[in-house]
């Protein structure tokens, strides 16, 4: 196995999205890298979250901050030079969360703390949110990354963020209680500081994955350009908001779904879903599904019994149950 570390030295969400989806592109057959990165007043989407919704969009931008989506489900996050951001890129074969995990878990406990992986993508101390994770499944790679907060800027996280009511509603939680749950790491331990995680981390990662680890450069180039373009460009960050015939909301267990149907002559011609779901995949397949199809449950019923169903039969009964209900 073949170890790497690489620091970003900027703090462009852009930049650092593009470098991420760069190593992604780049690691070698039994290679690991471990990724240290930090945006500066950044709110950083899902790759299928509608900006609007999520974030406060004009009121960041006029406040001098950025809006960046990233390759990953999930939801949005407010990032600051109090966060550091960490991502694992590996060869699919090497994937592992658990041994991913213990890295992140046994930095932090060596800095004085007691850290737990709770729910779908949270680690803990003392029941109190410090870090989500994300993922991004290729072909033959894989990323995992996550936040770490150790001193952010709480006021702004709630300032530019909008959380829906259907999920504070899910998770039986009031406005007023969202910024007790999540904790900065500094508030706990005074002197624990963002040079003191990435050396822990780095430790860890080199205790728990074998040899010593230098740090590696990697310079601009033409590939890093055309990614950045991308992430910077209004296209990707925020998409298109068409009007549709047919729109559909709803929360799971698993995830938020927010879904616009096209349709003409009886059929869908076009959908255009959001969601903060982990696996973009099924949002992928749901997606690429339903344009073409006669605007019938039936159909549509089918199809996703046939496509999403040997992914995720519990996702699948979920969404037929929901649709039956919407499209009668």
């Amino acid at each position: 196995m073949a170890t790497k570390l690489v620091y970003s030295d900027s703090y462009d969400p852009w930049y650092n999205l593009a470098l991420e989806e760069y190593l992604l592109n780049h690691v070698q057959t039994g290679e690991i890298i471990l990724y240290l990165w930090q945006n500066d007043h950044t709110v950083v989407i899902g790759k299928y979250q509608n900006a609007w919704k999520e974030c406060r969009c004009e009121m960041l931008e006029q406040e001098g901050g950025k809006l960046a989506r990233r390759l990953s489900g999930g939801g949005a996050v407010y990032h600051d030079l109090g966060n550091l951001n960490f991502t694992f890129i590996m060869d699919k074969d090497l994937y592992d969360l658990e041994k991913q995990l213990q890295v992140i878990l046994d930095a932090v406990n060596n800095l004085g703390l007691r850290a737990e992986f709770t729910g779908r993508n949270d680690i803990t101390v003392e029941g109190r949110k410090f870090s989500g994770n994300a993922f991004c499944f290729l072909a033959n790679a894989v990323y995992h990354h996550g936040t770490l907060l150790v001193d952010t800027d709480f006021s702004r996280l709630s300032r530019y963020l909008q959380v829906s009511k259907e999920k504070m509603k899910a998770k039986s939680i009031e406005c007023d209680s969202v910024q007790s749950r999540v904790v900065n790491l500094a508030a706990l331990q005074p002197d624990i500081t963002i040079e003191a995680m990435q050396e822990k981390l780095k430790a860890s990662f080199e205790r728990l994955y074998g040899g010593e680890l230098t740090p590696i450069k990697v310079d601009y180039n033409e590939e890093l350009d055309k990614l950045y373009k991308q992430y910077s460009s209004w296209e990707w960050r925020y998409g298109e908001t068409p009007e549709f015939d047919l729109s559909l909301q709803k929360r799971f267990v698993w995830g938020e779904i927010d879904m616009g149907l096209s349709v003409e002559e009886g059929r869908i011609t076009d959908a255009v879903i959001y969601s903060d779901a982990m696996d973009t995949s099924l949002i992928e397949s749901l997606k690429e599904l339903l344009p073409g199809l006669p605007f019938k449950f039936e159909a549509v019923k089918e199809q996703i019994a046939h496509t999403i169903a040997p992914k995720s039969a519990e996702i699948a009964d979920d969404l037929i149950d929901w649709l039956e209900s919407a499209m009668k």
